[in-house]
């Protein structure tokens, strides 16, 4: 009995468009650079001079703003890039290829996956890149990890980043097969990005935050998705805008544990939509 690896056909396809067409590829990976460039470098001067007066911990790393944000823009990228995943979909509805692939032999739940591996690999491949232009530009990564603590530390951040982005991949996979128009999808994720991202650590504390938002953070797979980059990326023990944050071993599990549960809600969704899916 031979295994139906008909998802790497899928796969492959989507990455062979991505390389394919430069305008995307360029845009998806300057963006973030940019966006960590102006953003990052700006409000990094504002709040290093507000936090001026705030004594640092002894003994306790004090990071600048940039690499508090830095790890924050790793997530941003990687939740944008996952929600708009599953657009291919729409496109190969609407140029009639989804109707083929459905009528094939194909297993429908290798869509999904050959989807899903794609989606992840851009974004492996947007986090690496992030992540080297952080430190290029001055953010803090792996400050005082040995070789092999930092091959650790990038392993734990793209296993983190790898069950987020399927998670929202998945998501993404199952609105665009039960919508008709790229529109009505864009519209969706618009309304979707906004609440996840400014509902999460990824720019700033949520200590501030009144009590019923910091109970939606602590529930929001990004900011989960932050808890664990910065962990590997910075340290369990750090001070930042004169706040002290401490993550626990303990705390990288809960967080670990809550991305893989909702990658899997979300895969069991995908699975049903495109099981009751029909393509003309």
């Amino acid at each position: 009995m031979t295994m139906n690896l008909g998802f790497l056909t899928i796969y492959w396809r989507d990455m062979i468009r991505f390389v394919r067409f430069r305008t995307l590829l360029f845009s998806s990976l300057v963006q973030p650079a940019l966006w960590m460039a102006f953003f990052g470098i700006a409000m990094s001067s504002n709040f290093n001079r507000l936090t001026t007066d705030v004594p640092p911990l002894p003994g306790i790393p004090n990071i600048g703003y940039l690499t508090f944000m830095a790890a924050g823009v790793i997530a941003m990228t990687t939740l944008f890039t996952s929600l708009f995943g599953g657009m291919v979909l729409l496109f190969d509805k609407n140029w009639g290829l989804m109707r083929e692939v459905m009528a094939s032999p194909l297993p429908r739940d290798h869509i999904i996956f050959g989807i899903a591996l794609s989606g992840m690999t851009k974004s492996f491949i947007q986090s690496v890149i992030i992540m080297a232009f952080g430190i290029l530009i001055g953010a803090e990564f792996f400050a005082g990890f040995g070789p092999a603590e930092v091959i650790f530390s990038i392993l734990g951040i793209l296993l983190f980043v790898g069950i987020f982005s399927l998670g929202f991949l998945f998501l993404s996979a199952a609105i665009a097969i039960s919508l008709e128009t790229p529109e009505g999808m864009q519209g969706i994720m618009t309304l979707l990005t906004m609440p996840i991202f400014f509902a999460s650590n990824a720019l700033y504390p949520v200590n501030a935050f009144p009590p019923i938002l910091q109970a939606v953070s602590m529930g929001n797979p990004l900011t989960h998705l932050v808890n664990g980059i910065r962990y590997f990326a910075i340290g369990g023990h750090y001070q930042a805008i004169g706040i002290e944050y401490i993550t626990t071993t303990t705390d990288l599990l809960v967080s670990l544990s809550v991305l893989v549960v909702f990658a899997a809600a979300m895969f069991g969704l995908a699975w049903w939509r495109f099981q009751r899916a029909v393509v003309t």
